[in-house]
């Protein structure tokens, strides 16, 4: 799992193996992103990065749509909002009929990679975990990707897996062709190994979560598919704790034996009185006789 960059949005081109990156914060982010391709053995002519703001001024139009996208955009950040008029008529955020707060514009970064999607498109979107059950404007562009069959896979992960922030952040999968009206949710807070300042997912903690991702299938205390309406009856929750029953760790008690074992107690300590009272009374009688 990589580091997070404080505010940048990232895209990749399946099609040419191209990868696109936009930082909204200037030259710091524009600067370490740059590197971090060059470290990774990323060569100049295999990636396109550009220095701007994703939600007023998009890049990319141009290459759209993308066959995959994946984004850890910045964490409830301020954006404009509703204090821009003509952001309710972008064609990246009018079809969910309502914009994101302003105070946290998580959901408008989401739409915004949902509007790059091809029809056979499939986005992975880091997120801040409130976005999944807040109300509000945010319940209702929960409702727009459920009610459109966009979300996917819902999966929350551990604390502390990202630079710079120790919260348990949860990836939306979003897709634009699905095969049925389902939605999964995967629990995979308990997958990480500790190490010094961070926590990290193992190869094998990825491929615990890509089986279940793959097969769809319910996996007790780990993984749960819901059609449509259970969402919906539900105000269009998609936290995953809604969902996935969390394993319950506390030692089993058996009460027949535990019951058994204080028979044997009580009998015991009964026992132990009686002693003790035959002691004092042999003690007060030779007392009396001297």
């Amino acid at each position: 799992m990589s580091g997070r960059s404080d505010e940048d949005h990232s895209s990749i081109k399946k099609s040419n193996k191209s990868l696109n990156r936009r930082a909204i914060r200037p030259h710091t982010t524009f600067n370490l992103a740059r590197m971090n391709m060059f470290l990774h053995n990323i060569n100049y002519d295999k990636f396109n990065i550009q220095l701007g703001d994703t939600l007023r001024n998009p890049h990319f139009g141009d290459d759209k749509p993308f066959d995959a996208i994946v984004s850890n955009p910045p964490y409830s950040v301020k954006w404009l909002g509703s204090d821009d008029p003509t952001l309710i008529n972008d064609e990246r955020f009018a079809p969910a009929g309502v914009l994101a707060p302003k105070s946290k514009a998580d959901f408008a970064f989401v739409l915004h990679a949902l509007s790059y999607l091809s029809s056979k498109g499939r986005a992975a979107i880091v997120c801040f975990p409130g976005i999944f059950y807040r109300g509000g404007a945010e319940q209702k562009i929960r409702q727009y990707l459920v009610d459109n069959n966009y979300v996917e896979t819902v999966i929350s992960l551990a604390p502390n897996l990202f630079f710079g922030t120790t919260i348990a952040v949860t990836i939306l999968v979003l897709s634009k062709h699905k095969t049925d009206t389902t939605s999964q949710f995967i629990d995979a807070s308990a997958l990480f190994k500790k190490e010094t300042n961070t926590n990290v997912l193992t190869d094998k903690h990825i491929e615990q979560i890509m089986h279940a991702f793959d097969r769809k299938a319910d996996i007790e205390h780990f993984a749960k598919s819901l059609p449509f309406e259970a969402i919906a009856d539900n105000d269009y929750n998609l936290s995953v704790s809604s969902y996935v029953e969390a394993k319950d760790n506390r030692e089993v008690v058996d009460i027949t034996q535990l019951n058994a074992e204080l028979k044997i107690t009580v009998a015991k300590i009964n026992k132990l009185r009686a002693d003790i009272d035959a002691i004092v009374a042999e003690i007060e009688d030779e007392e009396l006789e001297a």
